[in-house]
């Protein structure tokens, strides 16, 4: 059987291959690490019919990391099946910047309100150098957020995920459950040494009363007017929730959000 030319075969092949899930130029990740964290960005991708991406760099070469995220998404080939579903966190350490853009299902899935509670999640790592963990962080949340929108409800203003308990709340539970626990025995006592009573207690109140010690005089009040304050309470109505979206350089739609760490 003749074998294909070399021509036929390579123009067979797609012009561009989207890049790694994971692309740490920065080098802030060891083998070990990258390793693992690529393993888990694809399986979630592919379970999930969604890329979820992380890139990491130097510089923004004079971009903003809202553009250097959408061109780097766009230019790349990220993006899951004809809509190019998908999100991709940046992370620039020139100016300490992150950002996520997301597109397609990503937009759906990744509200705004949403990715402010992400990145609360995974910032705190970011900022004190363990990159690792910061990254697991979002992947993992980024699997939940991903669940929560196939189901019909993505997080959002009114359904975002509890919050994950800091020490000094687990510790302000433990001391609020002692004292819970103490107040009934608490209670107890003060209402058995409410029955005590005087041996020599008084029969009227005049046995209390210092000779001289009162004098009281007729007095009486009167309204003389009324006034009511009233005062008109401004809504905040400008947290309406979904995703905000933007066109990136190339004419994509993305939505997104990010800042410093």
């Amino acid at each position: 059987m003749q074998e294909p030319a070399e021509e036929e075969t390579q123009s067979a092949l797609p012009s561009e291959w989207p890049k790694p899930l994971l692309v740490d130029e920065a080098d802030l990740l060891d083998d070990a690490e990258e390793t693992q964290l690529l393993n888990a960005l694809e399986e979630i991708s592919e379970r999930q019919s969604c890329d979820v991406a992380v890139v990491t760099i130097g510089s923004l070469d004079g971009k903003t990391a809202e553009e250097y995220a959408d061109d780097y998404f766009d230019d790349n080939g990220y993006g899951f099946g004809s809509d190019k579903d998908g999100l991709l966190l940046l992370v620039s350490m020139e100016d300490r910047d992150w950002w996520i853009s997301t597109h397609g299902f990503g937009i759906t899935a990744f509200t705004d309100a949403g990715i402010d509670y992400l990145s609360e999640q995974f910032r705190p790592s970011l900022s004190d150098g363990d990159y690792s963990a910061a990254f697991a962080t979002y992947a993992e949340l980024c699997d939940d957020f991903l669940t929560k929108a196939r189901d019909g409800e993505p997080y959002d203003v009114d359904n975002l995920p509890e919050k994950p308990k800091s020490f000094t709340d687990i510790l302000f539970i433990l001391a609020f459950s002692l004292l819970w626990g103490f107040l009934p025995v608490y209670v107890v006592a003060l209402r058995k040494k409410s029955k005590l009573r005087s041996v020599s207690s008084k029969i009227a109140a005049r046995d209390y009363e210092v000779p001289g010690s009162a004098v009281l005089t007729a007095q009486a009040d009167h309204l003389v007017n009324t006034y009511v304050t009233t005062r008109i309470i401004q809504r905040d109505d400008s947290n309406h929730g979904g995703s905000s979206t933007h066109t990136s350089s190339s004419g994509e739609t993305h939505g997104g959000g990010g800042g410093k760490f």
